[in-house]
């Protein structure tokens, strides 16, 4: 029998791993997306506090030993809080108590989750304050959280001190891994001629550009809405069929094999032929996001950018802070490609204004996600087709 031949399913089996409505995340593996509720924000995604390290801990029920030894360390630890390196965050299921009115006095120094809904405490597999116990699952403690959100350690309630500790001990999250480790992304140069660049670049300026708005997920909805303290950019629907067709053919003759060779992907779909424009009169900007968190994005695969004009303006690129610092700003013509699962900022425009080309990619099985969730959207999103 050769190596080869050994194959199995990358699967637990039920004897290794058995069913239970909780399991507690473990050393080395990935903290799902999910969502809590804080005082500001009903819906907030954990995901986005990747690139820095995160100690977040489970509440138990109020008034016991333990919740006394994870509380009672806070507002020393307060002093530990680096919003660019190293947050601290408390999580409690209560309903509202003396322990969540506690929290909130230390809202604003930590980040606070009340988490009514559990969507915290399921994702990390805690029963925190308002579950019933169950056997092999962590009832409450914290959790040190990776820049690229992994579980790098767990501790006990009265074990506080030495979670804050080793907290501290944290060293930049830029070289987490013991070296700088590059997103895996694809930077490929002259997808786009400089005529074509042109020809874009006139139909924006003939055509003008809209306040583009942010993606989110409401009441079961995908829904667009404009939130100029996430994004500032101006979009402009590409309706022209020349335009597009023109497009869609240097996108499938000299990027998508690129992609096929280097993630072993075939591209079959294309959405959203839009000419963009961050003004570094208007700002400019689009905070740290992913492409694919809700029912109306949950197909898209890569993301593509393209820049049209990148000699006339300066800042901007785009950065992938789990991964590094690095600044990607591909040349006129030239395109970035990356997944759209990945983190990822668009840094302000601090001179005169870019434009990029961004479509998304896909195949025919994420076709068929996108189609079977047109019923997911909102009236600003508008019907999917094709």
């Amino acid at each position: 029998m050769t190596a080869a031949a050994t194959a199995r399913p990358l699967e637990p089996s039920v004897e290794t791993e058995p069913a239970k409505r909780l399991r507690t995340l473990r050393f080395g593996e990935a903290v799902p997306l999910c969502y809590s509720a804080t005082r500001s924000n009903d819906r907030f995604a954990f995901g986005s506090l990747g690139g820095r390290y995160t100690l977040v801990g489970f509440l138990p029920p109020q008034g016991t030993k333990d919740c006394a030894a994870m509380l009672a360390p806070m507002e020393s630890a307060q002093s530990l809080f680096d919003p660019a390196k190293r947050v601290i965050a408390l999580a409690s299921n209560a309903a509202e108590t003396r322990q969540t009115r506690a929290l909130i006095a230390l809202d604003g120094a930590l980040l606070v989750f009340h988490d009514q809904s559990n969507g915290l405490h399921d994702i990390f597999g805690v029963t925190g304050a308002a579950q019933e116990p169950q056997a092999g699952v962590m009832p409450a403690g914290w959790f040190l959280v990776d820049p690229v959100m992994r579980v790098m350690a767990t501790f006990a309630p009265s074990d506080t001190e030495q979670a804050l500790a080793t907290l501290e001990a944290t060293g930049d999250p830029l070289h987490h891994a013991g070296v700088a480790t590059p997103a895996p992304v694809l930077m490929v140069p002259r997808v786009f001629e400089p005529d074509f660049c042109d020809s874009l670049l006139d139909y924006y300026r003939a055509n003008g550009g809209e306040a583009s708005g942010v993606t989110r997920e409401r009441d079961g909805k995908t829904l667009v809405e404009l939130d100029n303290s996430a994004k500032k950019r101006f979009d402009c629907l590409v309706e022209d069929e020349r335009l597009r067709e023109a497009a869609m053919h240097r996108i499938y003759w000299r990027l998508a094999p690129q992609i096929e060779k280097a993630f072993q992907f075939k591209v079959t779909r294309m959405e959203r032929y839009i000419v963009c424009c961050y003004d570094a009169d208007t700002g400019g900007y689009f905070k740290a996001h992913r492409d694919n968190t809700t029912k109306g994005t949950a197909h898209r695969r890569f993301a593509v950018s393209i820049n049209l004009n990148a000699e006339d303006f300066e800042g901007g690129g785009v950065t992938f802070p789990e991964y590094s610092d690095t600044v990607y700003n591909p040349p006129t013509g030239g395109a970035l490609i990356f997944s759209c699962s990945l983190l990822h900022e668009a840094l302000p425009i601090t001179g005169g204004q870019r434009f990029a080309f961004l479509p998304f990619l896909y195949d025919d099985a994420a076709a068929e996600i996108r189609k079977a969730n047109n019923a997911f959207l909102d009236e600003s999103v508008g019907t999917y087709s094709g």
